[in-house]
């Protein structure tokens, strides 16, 4: 049995960690059953993004009639769209893990693990060229570990899914086939995002959403004008639970798939769909029952995540946790925030510092854009706090009749009393993009609306529309 200072559990933000504990003079292991990157790289935000950019490039092009721009001879090809997303992310993969396997420091152990004692990791390993020796299994132990070892897609029971030849979110990023007709499962944002990257390229989409709206964990104004504006494109089933899934896929042909979805709502009225192909995106779970935490005494939670505290310490000593798998926040900057505290946690254990998670922001890269960070309206009525809000267009200022956004704006919640920003939520053309002077004014600022009112904003950027939402406060 091998044993090491450190280590760490996952090659998505815990690669960073396990590479700055290296450099500060652990000897540190590195244990990744899948690709190197993570979720973020090889299923998540890089390539799903890179997908997207397509759409909007579509989109911006079929909107091009608004501002006087006529084009003809428009064609899709698919193959080249999804190879080229490919293409950049096993590149960028594989040469971390290039770099991996020729480092003494920290070492690279590639195989599913799984705890076997206190402290005690069994790694099985599933490559031949590694830096730490052939295929077989073999024991490591440290005093100090880190488990990042992330989530994965939440299959729902429904009668008949297991065996139809569905599809998730990891899966569709690397559809070598476009879908004519494609049911979405779950309507959160994952299933929005895939939604806009599909139907901006034609094909036909049914999204069935057990909620009355769309993305519902958002602020209700924005989500009933998210689902307004989807709706316009899409086929939506809100309120509709679903039952049944019949399928012809025991041959696994892809050129004669059929889907046959039966759902209902709260009503009993039943629908009927059929596609040729289904993705199920209702949220993920954590990995932690692949790990055989309770060999080693970490606790979970009751939704399966590690039970950890403010300084993501777990309830076994020497043990910490990042990352989806915790699940305060299943975003990659919040994974990359968490893991700079478990470096200083580790390194310098009589000077820990507690997670700040102020002003933690997220956003949907569909069509709208969506961002958002704080309260949302809902949840301040819910806590009785007082509040103030405004909401302004984007098309009330210069570069939103430019942009011809129609639908866009942004929305503030204000503290009654303080003035301390409470909330800030935006719909429309660069969403993620504007969210970012809320998010300083909030975390490093004073976090009060008058750190916005107060500073300059170039005229007539889009950003006029966050400091008019402002002003109105």
């Amino acid at each position: 049995m091998e044993k090491y200072d450190l280590i760490v559990i996952g090659a998505g933000s815990g690669l960073d960690l396990a590479n700055a504990a290296a450099q500060k003079g652990l000897t540190v292991a590195f244990i990744e059953k899948d690709r190197m990157g993570g979720t973020c790289l090889n299923r998540g935000c890089i390539p799903s993004k890179l997908l997207i950019h397509s759409a909007d490039v579509i989109q911006t092009i079929n909107k091009a009639t608004l501002f006087g721009i006529k084009i003809d001879g428009i064609s899709i090809d698919y193959q080249k769209i999804v190879s080229r997303v490919n293409r950049i992310t096993d590149f960028d993969s594989e040469e971390i893990k290039k770099r991996l396997q020729q480092s003494k420091n920290p070492i690279l152990f590639t195989g599913k693990c799984t705890f076997i004692g206190y402290k005690t990791i069994e790694i099985e390993k599933i490559e031949e060229k590694s830096n730490n020796g052939g295929n077989g299994k073999q024991i490591i132990t440290a005093e100090k570990i880190v488990i990042a070892a992330g989530t994965r897609p939440r299959i729902p029971t429904i009668k008949g899914l297991v065996n139809s030849g569905f599809i998730t979110s990891d899966d569709a990023l690397r559809l070598q086939k476009q879908p004519r007709i494609l049911t979405f499962v779950g309507g959160g944002y994952i299933a929005c995002e895939l939604a806009h990257f599909f139907g901006s390229l034609g094909t036909i989409i049914n999204i069935i959403e057990r909620n009355d709206f769309l993305i519902p964990n958002e602020d209700e104004e924005i989500s009933h004008k998210f689902t307004e504006i989807f709706a316009k494109k899409y086929n939506l089933y809100l309120g509709f639970e679903t039952k049944l899934v019949l399928s012809n896929n025991s041959n696994n042909n892809d050129n004669d798939k059929r889907f046959h979805i039966i759902a209902e709502n709260k009503g009993g009225r039943k629908i009927k769909l059929e596609s040729d192909q289904l993705l199920v995106s209702v949220g993920r779970i954590p990995n932690t029952d692949l790990l055989n935490l309770e060999k080693t005494g970490v606790k979970k939670n009751e939704k399966g995540f590690v039970d950890v505290n403010k300084y993501l310490e777990t309830t076994a000593k020497g043990i910490f946790a990042l990352g989806d798998i915790v699940g305060r926040y299943q975003f990659k900057h919040n994974a990359n925030l968490e893991a700079q505290y478990v470096y200083n946690n580790i390194i310098y254990p009589n000077r820990k510092q507690s997670v700040n998670y102020t002003a933690m922001p997220h956003a949907i890269f569909s069509s709208p854009q969506v961002a958002g960070v704080g309260f949302t309206e809902q949840k301040l009525k819910k806590k009785n706090i007082p509040y103030k809000k405004s909401i302004y267009p984007y098309i009330s200022t210069g570069m939103g009749k430019a942009l011809e956004d129609k639908d866009g704006f942004v929305k503030f919640i204000v503290d009654k009393n303080n003035r301390k920003i409470l909330g800030c939520h935006i719909i429309g053309t660069d969403a993620s993009i504007l969210i970012h002077e809320v998010l300083v004014a909030m975390r490093i600022g004073d976090g009060t609306i008058d750190s916005i009112t107060k500073t300059i904003h170039i005229h007539p950027a889009l950003s006029e529309v966050v400091i008019r939402a402002a002003e109105q406060i």
